[in-house]
């Protein structure tokens, strides 16, 4: 106790360092437990979101659990199976881990032939059959269309029962009209009457699987009733039955998505054992496979994107643990002097380390917490808006990362006692007397190791990208390695270490050239910073680290969101692309097969009475355009003609492409493409467009392929109609809403002399005019290119285009997509976790910057003390210390800028592999906001500034017989 009593102690006299020390370790245990607590609410709500979509997609309710099975002929066995089935059913019911809204029970006969007991008043031609059904609790459900309920027992020996309205028409009868089950098995002749209409009472009603049409060839009875008649009793054949849960998938979490899939594989196992043949509905898995694969990727992208953070965190630590460490040498030399073991003092170390990480884990993981639900409103890099907050929850993950960073901490912190405990007190005194060793890192070539692990990462992810391009594949096809998520922090590392190793050599040089001239101040510094370079070193290195992180952080983010949009703009084409209804001749497609409808099924293999018989040429009654641009919200309008199954023809080469038509002028005007895409602006390739009217512009594919180049003539057509003759005037890489690059499947068999060689089939394209195409080839219907006005509304121009009289087919809007993008999860999650890094490494760099300046500051009044004493001005001390910010903190700022900015265009398009490189169209591209770098370089002008006055004024107020006091202690 008394050991303890004595730690405490130790701890209060260095009770800033020692605070310091806490402030990194608390904030090490909350951004590592915020890990597992933001990815948790981030999943939970990508969860919510991907069973929202399938209703939306499925009009189905994303809950169902539904159930059915085959039962045997044996009424006992039957019986039987179906209790023990239920029971199982109902013990089942709360392992789902979410409530249960509904549990409905049905059954079925077996369908049976009907013949009407009074001929005369139905038509006795119609062929009848039908199946007696039962839903347990239909009755609070349904409102009645005509009729009546039925009774609960049979009406002299008449079953009474209820009707879909599609019934009606499908059995061709009336109410009232009683009918006889005709079936030479039965024992006894089975009437039933239709007394009543129903329908849903609520439309929204979750106790509906099905909707009434499914019930055309059903009578519906008391449920009571069929199971006492039929299911026990045995007089109709029970053939069917169902089990449907309505569960509030919105209560779904993560814990409750796996024990879902545990209580789904015992149900699955149980049917198996039990039922011979049976089926189940339960839209819900698939959704949860594919967000089991989006949880792995998105853990995957968090651990990348907080590397940097903890990396540079991990150096705070050791720096600060190394500062405390430094003041007490001489403490820690003495005691090995005087006995001590060296596990000894490493034990007293560890009960501050453990005192201090205890804190450090009871206040983490709530700040963790604290710090999801910043994330949580973040929209952008370093944007902030009001939102549905995360549902955030101090979960078991949490507090395991919390220990381990707790543990990870303490060992850093460790790690310069166990150093100098190797050291004895003649030891100590030949190191405090000069600082001209290497530094591990340098004596061991760390700097070029990291470098060289990092490059190899960077080649290895440009091999990836160049291997999804050009087989097609998607990024799910390549494993990840886990190494590319390391290697921008490497690299910063590395970069730092690099520069350091050279910067002594610069120190030098500057001290040689102008040792003449200096004047003292300046010459004073020079020699203090080059002969004590690798007391400089932890924190310069630091300085880089956070520097680059915060650099890095930005760009990233900036980048991941500039692309996510831009891909998105490219996609459309413009900010609203739609199709409109055409009026036109075509016929029914029924008279030619579903499979013939599709313009694309012109390529299929065709027997021989339809390749005898071809479809006729649609014709079509072009709308007005006019219409379209004068809508207030639409800037400008633009005709775009798209024929996907195109060809070309030159010579005896014969491939399929893409055709694109437009007016050059409206184009120009509406298209949206990014700079630098093509070798020109695209203004200056519609321009030599509109020279020719059969001019057109190939793709690159095109002209590599099948060596097509300016100046050649080729004939374009499509199925059905004539080709026209163009001539090239232009090859293009990109063209808005095109994507150049093969997707997954996309191969093209070739006969060369060794045999077929299946090849990647790369997408190709013409654009040419429109008006030119038409006239020379056909009319056919063209997509509607709209560029909105700033602020303008996508429902007003909907509305506008309703109000016209135009019926839309299909459209993609490009604003609402960018606004949906913002929402996803995984969007959400990199801007959170960048601006979290962000905002951290500068609170670190801060503190870490004043703490060590004014430490070493304090470890140095004796020699500023004697400056004083031989007649050095506080001016000149002042000038002194500002040298030597520069040389030091300056430096390290440089450099840290450096390495930030080479990292982020070396290494940030490797997040690339987290999407799909296939469809990032257009490319990659590393963005910069100049708002991030003037924030980053105020903060650092402020940190500076607000350094370089307070270490001022600790100058300022040294007293020289202090200071020679202090000397002579």
């Amino acid at each position: 106790m008394a050991l303890f009593i004595m730690i405490l102690r130790k701890m209060i006299n260095n009770k800033w360092l020692e605070l310091s020390l806490l402030f990194g370790l608390v904030l090490s245990v909350a951004l590592a437990s915020s890990m597992p607590i933001y990815t948790s609410a981030i999943l939970q709500r990508l969860l919510i979101q991907e069973m929202q979509q399938l209703q939306l997609a499925s009009n189905q309710y994303p809950g169902i659990y539904w159930l059915s099975a085959s039962l045997s002929p044996d009424v006992q066995q039957k019986q039987s199976l179906l209790s023990d089935t239920e029971h199982f059913l109902k013990e089942r019911e709360n392992h789902f881990d979410i409530p249960v809204q509904t549990y409905v029970r049905e059954r079925a006969t077996q369908r049976y032939n009907l013949l009407p007991a009074e001929p005369d008043k139905v038509d006795i031609n119609v062929q009848r059959s039908a199946d007696i059904s039962a839903i347990d609790g239909m009755e609070g459900h349904i409102k009645l269309v005509d009729g009546r309920l039925p009774e609960k027992e049979p009406v002299g020996g008449v079953y009474e029962a209820l009707v879909a309205p599609e019934a009606l028409t499908e059995l061709g009868m009336v109410l009232n009209t009683v009918f006889v089950i005709n079936d030479t098995t039965l024992k006894e002749p089975i009437s039933v009457k239709p007394v009543g209409v129903f329908d849903r009472k609520d439309y929204t009603d979750i106790f509906w699987y099905n909707n009434t049409g499914s019930y055309k060839n059903s009578f519906l009875i008391d449920f009571d009733l069929f199971e006492k008649q039929f299911t026990a009793g045995g007089k109709l054949n029970v053939q069917s039955s169902y089990w449907y849960y309505a569960l509030d998938y919105k209560a779904m979490t993560l814990a409750s998505s796996d024990q879902f899939l545990y209580n789904d594989y015992d149900i699955q196992t149980f049917m198996d054992e039990h039922y011979e043949n049976h089926n189940k509905n339960v839209p819900v898995l698939q959704t949860l496979t594919n967000y089991y694969v989006k949880e792995r990727n998105l853990r995957q992208m968090l651990w990348s994107l907080n590397v940097p953070v903890m990396l540079m965190l991990a150096f705070y630590l050791y720096m600060v643990a190394n500062l405390i460490t430094e003041r007490q040498k001489t403490e820690i030399a003495v005691l090995r002097s005087r006995g001590a073991s060296r596990w000894q003092i490493i034990a007293s170390y560890a009960v501050e380390g453990l005192v201090l990480g205890t804190i450090a884990f009871a206040v983490g993981p709530y700040l963790g917490a604290l710090l999801t639900k910043l994330l949580g409103a973040s929209s952008g890099f370093l944007e902030f808006v009001q939102r549905a907050k995360l549902e955030t929850e101090l979960n078991r993950d949490a507090f395991v990362y919390a220990w381990t960073a707790v543990s990870a901490s303490i060992i850093m912190t460790l790690i310069p006692v166990v150093l100098a405990t190797k050291v004895t007190i003649v030891g100590h005194k030949q190191q405090t007397a000069r600082f001209l060793k290497k530094s591990f890192w340098h004596k061991f070539f760390l700097d070029i190791a990291l470098i060289g692990i990092s490059l190899y990462g960077l080649h290895n992810y440009k091999a990836r990208v160049q291997d999804i391009l050009s087989l097609g594949l998607k990024s799910a096809d390549l494993r990840v390695d886990p190494l590319l998520f390391l290697i921008p922090a490497l690299f910063i590392l590395g970069f730092g270490l690099l520069v350091l190793r050279l910067y002594p050599w610069l120190m030098t040089f500057m001290y040689k050239i102008g040792k003449r001239w200096w004047p003292p101040t300046l010459y004073t510094t020079l020699i203090q910073v080059s002969r004590s370079i690798i007391q400089y070193q932890f924190i310069m290195v630091f300085l880089i680290i956070t520097i680059a992180t915060g650099l890095f952080s930005a760009s990233a983010t900036r980048t991941i969101n500039q692309n996510t949009l831009d891909k998105i703009r490219y996609a459309a084409g413009a900010d609203i692309s739609m199709s409109i209804h055409w009026e036109n001749d075509a016929p029914p497609a029924i008279l030619f097969g579903a499979e013939e409808s599709d313009e694309d099924s012109s390529s299929a293999d065709l027997d021989s009475d339809t390749a005898e018989t071809p479809a006729p040429r649609v014709q079509y009654s072009e709308p007005s355009f006019l219409p379209f641009t004068q809508i207030p919200e639409v800037e400008h309008a633009a005709k775009v003609f798209v024929r996907k199954d195109a060809s070309i023809t030159k010579g005896k080469t014969n491939a399929a492409v893409e055709l694109m038509g437009i007016d050059t002028k409206a184009f120009g005007e509406t298209a949206w493409m990014r700079d630098k895409l093509l070798d020109h602006h695209i203004n200056e390739y519609l321009n030599l467009l509109a020279k020719n009217p059969s001019a057109v512009l190939i793709s690159k594919s095109i002209a590599e392929d099948y060596n097509v180049k300016v100046g050649d003539t080729m004939n374009v057509g499509w199925p059905n109609v004539e080709p026209a003759t163009f001539t090239v005037f232009g090859v293009i890489d990109y063209w808005p809403s095109w994507n150049p690059n093969p997707g997954a499947g996309d191969t093209v068999s070739v006969t060369t002399k060794e045999g077929t060689v299946t090849k990647v089939k790369k997408p190709m394209l013409v654009v040419g005019h429109l008006s030119y195409i038409q006239n020379n080839i056909a009319l056919e219907p063209y997509e509607v290119w709209l560029k909105l006005k700033n602020q303008a509304s996508s429902k007003a121009v909907y509305q506008a285009v309703a109000d016209h009289g135009y019926e839309i087919e299909s459209i993609t809007d490009a604003k609402q997509e960018q606004i949906k993008a913002v929402k996803d999860p995984f969007q959400m999650a990199i801007n959170g976790v960048m601006t979290l890094g962000f905002l951290i490494s500068v609170v670190v760099c801060f503190f870490g910057f004043l703490l060590y300046w004014v430490l070493s500051l304090s470890a140095r009044t004796l020699q500023y003390g004697i400056f004083r004493a031989m007649g050095v001005s506080v001016i000149q001390l002042i000038f002194m210390l500002i040298g030597e910010q520069v040389m030091v903190s300056g430096a390290a700022i440089g450099i840290g800028i450096m390495a930030g900015n080479m990292a982020s265009y070396l290494f940030v398009p490797l997040f690339e592999l987290s999407f799909d490189p296939s469809t990032q169209v257009p490319p990659f591209q590393v963005t910069f906001d100049p708002r991030d770098h003037e924030r980053l370089y105020g903060i650092i002008a402020v940190m500076i500034t607000f350094g370089l006055v307070l270490l001022g004024q600790i100058v300022s107020r040294i007293r020289i017989h202090q200071a020679v006091k202090l000397g002579e202690d």
